[in-house]
């Protein structure tokens, strides 16, 4: 095959060729005359001239570049560096670091060390005397510190090109730890908070109850807060969103106290999910949320009868704005919804004699003013209440009954994002019985979120 340099010099060899050819076919006898051999002397000169300069024209020439050609693109840069996402997809972290400081003053003996009690206001871990047996007997206040309550998520968000979209959540903390202690390196096991994905107007996985509404929560040092007055579950569901209104299957579960009371049964038996529908109403004065759940309490013991009972609960959320100051309340009344309330202060329902269900009937209640001082300071006044009414001659004298708090705290945030408070709180657990515990506490805290 010849080269382009080749095909360039080809013009150049034909007309030193040529011009040969022509000299040698002149005439014999025109050689001797000397006018006409002058004369193709000079253009047998003119032509040498000619080849010699093209053949320099073409020396001086660089080669000729070849097209580029198009460039195969790598694999790996094709591909998400964290997963094959589809294009447009937007990745984003957040979380916060929280560092707490607690004093705690119990009247009847202090909670397990390392319990959740000690680490924030659970009413269900005040001691009561004479109701369980109290780990710790020690009387006097008792000091904790900790950053368990630091928290991590991860999302994604995807407008695909039909106009679909996509999103997820993960999100973890250290709060209720499985594991770990105090002795060495305060090292725990980070637990799952929230991880669902969302197709268009759909939720799937674990999040927030639906019966539940987080726009009213009431600001504190405290991990929750008023927390018997509280609606407070996230569960794996299946959810459905247009507009203000959501409804939800939930994952279900009952728990029981035994004939005459004694430990939590917990049976995993029901057959069919909770069911929760939500309203929620925004404005500038402020939100409302009305929202219910229609629930399956079940247990089934081999070689006995299953037992069966209704469940339901209404729960109505609002906040109320007063310029930089709101007022924010809830308040839920229902039968066999206590696994819902206060982190499962009471059971759902109690058996009777013959190993039947009867649900109990609840009622619970927060109210939380925040008022602004100045533009980095405020405070926060909030009372917690609930109560149940327990059959006592079903549940025994030592079921919960009753639980109220109050608490007020001061909170100042010198830059965006970096928050310190210190609150100062009083709880009471009361049994059916009238015998009450109750809880002192001095909680500094220190928060940056990123």
């Amino acid at each position: 095959m010849s080269t382009p340099t080749q095909h360039n010099r080809i013009p150049s060899l034909r007309l030193l060729a040529a011009a040969t050819a022509l000299a040698l076919a002149l005439p014999a006898t025109a050689l001797a005359q000397s006018e006409r051999e002058a004369e193709l002397e000079q253009r047998v000169a003119e032509l040498e001239r000619m080849v010699r300069s093209l053949i320099e024209q073409q020396a001086s020439q660089p080669e000729p570049v070849p097209a580029p050609q198009p460039e195969v693109a790598n694999p790996v840069q094709r591909t998400n560096i964290v997963g094959a996402s589809p294009p447009g997809t937007t990745f984003g972290y957040g979380g916060f670091i929280k560092a707490n400081s607690t004093v705690s003053n119990y009247t009847d003996g202090n909670p397990a060390p390392g319990s959740v009690g000690r680490d924030f206001y659970l009413p269900g871990a005040i001691p009561v005397a004479g109701v369980g047996p109290v780990a710790d007997p020690g009387s006097g206040p008792v000091y904790d510190a900790h950053a368990k309550q630091s928290r991590f998520w991860l999302t994604t968000d995807t407008v695909l090109e039909s106009g679909d979209r996509l999103g997820t959540r993960f999100e973890m903390d250290f709060a209720v730890p499985a594991g770990g202690d105090e002795r060495n390196t305060n090292t725990y096991t980070p637990v799952i908070r929230r991880a669902y994905f969302t197709f268009n107007n759909w939720l799937f996985g674990q999040e927030w109850s639906n019966f539940m509404e987080l726009g009213a929560l009431p600001e504190s040092t405290d991990f929750i807060g008023p927390t018997e007055g509280i609606v407070f579950v996230r569960q794996a569901q299946v959810r459905y969103t247009n507009g203000p209104w959501s409804v939800a299957i939930e994952n279900p579960e009952t728990t029981l106290v035994p004939f005459g009371g004694g430990a939590r049964i917990v049976t995993d038996q029901n057959q069919i999910p909770d069911l929760t529908v939500r309203y929620r109403h925004t404005a500038d004065w402020g939100l409302l949320a009305v929202s219910g759940v229609a629930r399956q309490l079940r247990r089934d013991v081999p070689g006995q009868s299953s037992s069966d009972e209704f469940g339901y609960g209404l729960n109505v959320t609002s906040r109320i704005n007063f310029g930089a100051n709101d007022l924010r309340l809830m308040a839920t009344y229902g039968s066999g919804i206590g696994r819902y309330l206060g982190l499962n202060y009471f059971e759902d329902g109690v058996l009777d004699a013959s190993g039947r269900i009867d649900a109990l009937d609840v009622f619970a209640t927060y109210l939380a003013y925040r008022h602004v001082w100045t533009g980095t300071w405020r405070s926060n006044f909030i009372l917690g209440y609930t109560s149940a009414d327990n059959p006592a001659t079903l549940t025994g004298p030592g079921a919960n009954a009753k639980a109220s708090s109050f608490r007020v705290n001061l909170m100042w945030s010198p830059v965006p994002r970096l928050d310190f408070g210190v609150e100062a709180s009083h709880a009471v657990r009361e049994v059916e019985d009238g015998r009450r515990g109750e809880l002192s506490r001095l909680d500094f805290m220190g928060r940056y979120s990123f």
